[in-house]
């Protein structure tokens, strides 16, 4: 039987190269579209939580994700129904607009790129068939539901290591929302997959808590409860050892009680080391937009 074409994911992809392409053209266009914390916050151009999917770095960051956009959307809008679909896509592309605009509220941060739609597809699959295939990288074949849960680990951790340009939390939150979301439209896969949807829920949650806790991603040290005083350093030792102790101190109490507990005397201490790493980071080259 001939399967039926998959008309809201094609509109999606041809919406979202048209406003790539346009965007590629036209640097003013991606200025007022992309993804920025002080804009959505301070302008209340909430808009930008859903524009930003629309918009590319360059045509293999495009490409990339509108090739995965085609192979699990269709299988989920011809699933689900092209309503369905929509929600889901839509919801996840705001849920990771949402958990990025939470960790980078006090930071001067821009990001673009539909890989938190994209990210709420792909669980949204594992969702409905937690046990059926997934093709890592086009051609390594893993189970669905152990595809999810390195997902989400390693996410996580290229969060935390900020080792590339590459928008891990709205993957997080798109894969989280789209999973949920898919949930609620179709219980019948909740009750079926309950274990895999348990774990993998679990394991989104444990995330979301520590993301709560510790919303600047500071060391885990600085996350797990205080059992007692910092050992104390020897008298001899280096300068640059007392720096280090006395900044993780800091971050400590950043973490534990919030950026307004600090003295002024913490606070100007964490401004001149902040001054003091600028001054040796102003001949590095910097870095460009995130891309999702």
């Amino acid at each position: 039987m001939h399967e039926p074409t998959a008309i809201c994911t094609l509109v999606l992809i041809a919406l979202t190269v048209f406003c790539s392409f346009a965007g590629f053209r036209d640097p003013g266009f991606t200025e007022k579209f992309i993804f920025s914390p002080t804009e959505i916050l301070a302008g209340k151009q909430y808009y930008r939580l859903f524009t930003s999917a629309f918009l590319h770095a360059d045509v293999n960051h495009l490409l990339t994700n509108m090739v995965t956009l085609f192979l699990f959307g269709r299988i989920m809008e011809h699933f689900v129904g092209p309503a369905q679909f929509l929600v889901i896509c839509f919801a996840a592309i705001v849920g990771g607009g949402l958990l990025s605009l939470w960790l980078h509220r006090h930071h001067e941060y821009r990001a673009y790129g539909a890989s938190g739609g994209v990210c709420g597809m792909v669980f949204s699959y594992i969702a409905l068939f937690p046990d059926g295939t997934i093709f890592a990288h086009l051609f390594i074949p893993i189970p669905a539901w152990a595809y999810g849960i390195l997902f989400l680990i390693g996410s996580f951790v290229a969060l935390r290591r900020k080792a590339d340009n590459i928008g891990h939390d709205a993957h997080l939150g798109g894969a989280v929302i789209g999973m949920w979301t898919t949930g609620a439209l179709q219980p019948w896969a909740v009750r079926e997959n309950l274990n895999w949807f348990l774990i993998l829920s679990g394991v989104s949650l444990a995330l979301f808590f520590y993301f709560l806790k510790n919303p600047m991603l500071l060391p885990l040290r600085s996350f797990a409860p205080k059992l007692g005083q910092r050992k104390k350093l020897p008298h001899d030792a280096p300068p640059h050892r007392r720096e280090a102790q006395k900044i993780d101190a800091v971050l400590d109490k950043i973490s534990r009680e919030g950026l307004e507990s600090l003295t002024a005397e913490e606070k100007l201490f964490l401004k001149n080391v902040s001054n003091k790493y600028q001054n040796r980071a102003q001949s590095e080259k910097p870095k460009s937009d995130l891309i999702i």
